[in-house]
């Protein structure tokens, strides 16, 4: 058994001193204690800032939900940091670059939390702030064997993958934070791992800062678990994972954090396997890799007849058994890495088929081609919203627009008006405005439907812009926001 942390003097003049388990849980339970305050807070004040509204399509919930909640967690951690640091005797003039940079991260998801700030002005804002981080000496510089001796300097290539590292964690967090408790549950569950990690490569102040940001995940869980009363938001989700990449960097000597990162790897598996199945299903969909949609893992457990509580300790019980397992190769000094990485790939592909990303193996080739095909439908629906687009600058009244827009909708095989064996759809547009088209009743899944139907989305907007209104014979516009307003039916 393991005594509890203590630095090796060689950390110089600034090591940790020693802490007591009665300290750890001190910190633990404080913070849980700030966050489960914070939140409380936030619920309690009911605000119209910051509210993530439901719509018709993903976000199913009954009323519009505050997506603040990272706001409680930053709070616990920051005050754990400086209660170690100034009253606890630990240690923290190497934490200045880390705690800087973590609080520019959160500052970016909440900004967008309150304002959405688009994906490209967050990418932006990612990179820039893994960039100061680098620029401050907190890099990946040195990758030992976790097989036997020796090491690999990086060079140049430190600055890439530190990047790399930091940037894509915070954003594989923030890709899965689909379901109530989710993502706050995986951070808990990889923040005790760099805690142990702390502990056992004998580092109190990477022991501490983990278990605080635990104890706050743990007290914000306690409004997020199913039916969640609060949203983690992209600030919570960003500081979650940019935590996760930056103290990970901590957990080694120098900059030799290969032991550490393979941890981490493991232990990210579920979330990691779910990006790698969303960039290669909407890179074969031709569609963004940030466009949202609804068959992450979490959806599909659901689809296959769990509840959420069930899909939610399903997944809770596999981090749990991958942090375990990234735990085991670093102390058994990875001789069994070559086994493990065999056996997840091929966990991997069983997953996909369970979960139906892979209908059959024996019709993968038709199920690729089907999806080729609907690709090529998509690409054309793109290329009709991009002409209605423009036709909006060129026609100088609304009803000589009003002739071309429904001519498309026909090419496209829609309408604004009910037909027989037809299914109504709502589009949701900026301003509250909302337009109904209907489609045919047919065997494309609606998922595929939402994605072709979105395409109508900016022509729309930049009629509203040139003339207030629809082209319909009926529009109505609601004057009490937040609260959506009638449609508008044709």
């Amino acid at each position: 058994m393991f005594e509890p942390a203590t630095l090796d003097t060689t950390m110089g003049p600034w090591a940790p001193r020693h802490v007591s388990w009665l300290e750890m849980a001190c910190y633990f339970g404080g913070a849980l204690l700030v966050a489960a305050l914070g939140t409380w807070r936030i619920l309690q004040h009911d605000g119209r800032i910051g509210l993530d509204e439901p719509d018709t399509r993903r976000k199913l919930h009954e009323k519009p939900i505050s997506r603040l909640g990272g706001a409680p967690i930053f709070l616990a951690v920051g005050l754990a940091s400086l209660v170690a640091g100034y009253i606890g005797g630990l240690g923290w003039t190497r934490w200045l670059p880390v705690a800087v940079c973590n609080a520019l991260i959160f500052s970016v998801g909440f900004v967008d939390d309150l304002k959405p700030l688009g994906a490209r002005v967050k990418l932006v804002g990612q990179i820039g702030t893994a960039l100061i981080l680098y620029s401050l000496g907190v890099s990946i510089d040195v990758l030992s064997n976790p097989f036997g001796e020796g090491s690999v300097s990086l060079g140049w290539w430190s600055l890439p993958l530190t990047l790399l590292w930091l940037v894509s964690i915070p954003n594989i967090v923030n890709l899965i934070d689909g379901m109530d408790g989710l993502a706050g549950g995986f951070g808990l569950f990889l923040s005790l791992t760099l805690a142990f990690l702390g502990y056992y490569s004998r580092q109190p102040d990477v022991l501490v800062v983990s278990l605080s940001m635990a104890g706050a995940l743990a007290g914000f869980l306690i409004f997020n678990l199913p039916p969640a009363k609060i949203f983690l938001g992209d600030g919570g989700a960003y500081l979650i994972g940019f935590f996760i990449a930056s103290v990970s960097l901590f957990t080694s000597n120098k900059g030799s954090v290969i032991g550490a990162l393979l941890v981490i790897i493991i232990a990210l598996g579920v979330p990691i396997l779910d990006t790698l199945f969303a960039i290669i299903r909407r890179a074969m969909r031709g569609v963004s890799i940030f466009n949202a949609d609804a068959e992450h893992i979490h959806h599909r457990l659901i689809l296959l007849g769990y509840s959420k509580g069930g899909a939610l300790a399903a997944m809770y019980a596999v981090c749990l058994a991958l942090s375990l397992v990234g735990l085991s190769i670093l102390m058994i000094k990875g001789s069994a890495l070559p086994m493990v990485g065999a056996i997840l790939f091929l966990l991997a592909l069983a997953t996909a088929r369970y979960l139906g990303y892979i209908r059959s193996w024996s019709n993968f080739r038709s199920q690729f081609n089907e999806t080729m095909e609907r690709r090529r439908q998509r690409e054309f629906f793109r290329a009709y919203g991009r002409v209605l687009d423009f036709e909006v600058e060129r026609c100088t009244d609304l009803r000589s627009f009003a002739t071309l827009f429904q001519h498309g909708l026909e090419r496209m095989g829609l309408s604004m008006h009910p037909q027989p064996g037809s299914h109504p759809e709502i589009l949701s547009l900026g301003g509250g405005w909302h337009f109904t088209i209907h489609r045919p009743e047919d065997s494309v899944d609606i998922t595929e439907w939402h994605l072709r139907l979105d395409v109508l989305l900016p022509a729309l907007e930049r009629c509203v812009e040139k003339w207030k209104t629809l082209p319909s014979n009926m529009e109505v516009k609601s004057t009490s926001l937040p609260h959506p307003p009638s449609s508008v039916t044709a």
